[in-house]
């Protein structure tokens, strides 16, 4: 139920600037919506490529593995394991969402241990594992920007719901009461004065009629 308003013309022209205001609040959420939207199911293309290269470099790289312990020791193999992958992290504004946005840099060829003393295929595995960290750096961004943009557009729904179906609505029930009552209120005024006009002119028909009465009579003398 809408809160009471006071029931004046001041407070319905707020109200229809309100209405006015929320009007243009919800297109211009439901524009962000859409845009999300269609940036979201971009997104999703994305990352079903993401996760099909993180799927082709996982094979690729423990198959490499296979080979190389093959080739070289497992103790050898796996005493080359390399450091830690490092990210980089970046913040966009999408339609005014923060989101973020993360990627591996560039690796160059560059191995985390020394080749001397390395087999070939040791050092083939190590660049396929090298490719399994940047296909899961890429799968990590890709989910992530499209969990904080699913969860924007839910938000943003729930605001053009509680727009559409909640603040609208109520402010429309309170501009139709302020205005029945100021209509009523009109109506009431009108009625009044002919009241009191009717009452003024039957004073002075009356009024007039004593003192035409008194003239008949000095008239009669």
């Amino acid at each position: 139920m809408a809160e009471p308003v006071s029931p004046t013309r001041s407070t319905l022209l707020a109200k229809r600037d309100q209405k006015r205001l929320a009007l243009q609040g919800v297109e211009l959420l439901k524009n962000k919506r859409d845009a999300l939207v269609g940036e979201f199911f971009a997104l999703v293309q994305d990352s079903l490529k993401a996760r099909e290269a993180l799927n082709d470099a996982a094979r690729e790289a423990y198959f490499s593995l296979l080979i190389a312990k093959a080739f070289d020791t497992p103790e050898a193999v796996e005493s080359l394991s390399g450091r830690p992958i490092e990210v980089q992290m970046e913040v966009e504004s999408l339609y005014g969402v923060k989101v973020p946005k993360i990627k591996a840099p560039a690796s160059n060829g560059a191995l985390a241990f020394s080749p001397i003393g390395v087999g070939a295929k040791t050092l083939e595995a190590a660049a396929a594992f090298r490719r399994l960290a940047e296909a899961m750096v890429a799968v990590a961004n890709t989910e992530n920007r499209l969990r904080k943009i699913g969860e924007e557009i839910k938000k943003t729904n729930r605001r053009v719901n509680a727009l559409e179906q909640i603040s609208i609505p109520e402010i429309n029930e309170q501009i139709k009461f302020i205005t029945d009552t100021l209509d009523q209120r009109a109506l009431e005024e009108v009625t009044t004065l002919k009241r009191i006009k009717a009452a003024i002119l039957a004073r002075e028909a009356e009024e007039l009629g004593i003192v035409s009465a008194h003239i008949e009579k000095g008239a009669g003398l």
